[in-house]
């Protein structure tokens, strides 16, 4: 294993990359149909093996942003027509859509389009999940008991910001779906809880201050 943190999947019509720092293995890879990802296999991703619309859309289906591809076409991956936060039983924030997260790495192509953010507090690559909620025990359903003041549109660019020691900041067109994939609440700018404290959840209600949260 390299000690790099990505590792290239070369093709001869399609590159895919993978990163560690952002795969929690949630394994939308390796369950997929075909002999692109094959555990055991080495490489275990082979670009050639499908047709460069099949790694498309394989790769488009991880979560985390962890795997991204270069299309020697020059095509590059299509924001969705929404932006979407899933807020996952006892588990991450997954959000899908034109992303603009602040601080984000430029060697993270991937989460332009989807990522995976803590909300449990104790991932130690925050903002990025890292599966320490399992560890941590975290439990939350993922509920959302309010509508929100809608949208007249949909798409466009949602800026993320993880404020220092407090919540995640949205801005732009957003849709956020309960743990049980309903539409729940839409509106044009929120503060998502990353602490794991608030009794508000998936919201910020300020716990983070009494809880003493920090981010670094």
């Amino acid at each position: 294993m390299s000690n790099e943190p990505i590792t290239v999947f070369e093709g001869q019509e399609i590159d895919v990359s993978w990163d560690e720092r952002l795969c929690i293995h949630h394994g939308e890879c390796g369950k997929a149909e075909g002999d692109l990802f094959v555990g055991g296999r080495d490489p275990w991703c082979q670009p050639d093996a499908v047709s460069r619309a099949e790694v498309r859309e394989v790769v488009e289906r991880c979560p985390t942003g962890a795997l991204s591809y270069r299309d020697k076409t020059g095509e590059s991956e299509p924001a969705p027509s929404e932006n979407r936060v899933m807020v996952a039983n006892n588990g991450p924030l997954y959000l899908s859509g034109d992303l603009e997260i602040e601080g984000a790495s430029e060697d993270m192509p991937g989460v332009h389009r989807r990522v995976a953010l803590c909300r449990c507090g104790a991932s130690k690559n925050k903002p990025f999940c890292d599966n320490s909620h399992v560890e941590a025990r975290f439990e939350d359903s993922g509920a959302v008991g309010v509508r929100g003041p809608g949208l007249s549109e949909h798409g466009g660019p949602l800026k993320v910001r993880a404020m220092p020691d407090g919540p995640l900041k949205l801005e732009g067109n957003l849709t956020i779906l309960a743990g049980s994939g309903r539409e729940a609440w839409e509106g044009t700018q929120t503060a998502l809880c990353r602490c794991g404290a608030s009794k508000n959840k998936p919201f910020c209600d300020a716990s983070h201050r009494a809880a003493g949260f920090k981010s670094d």
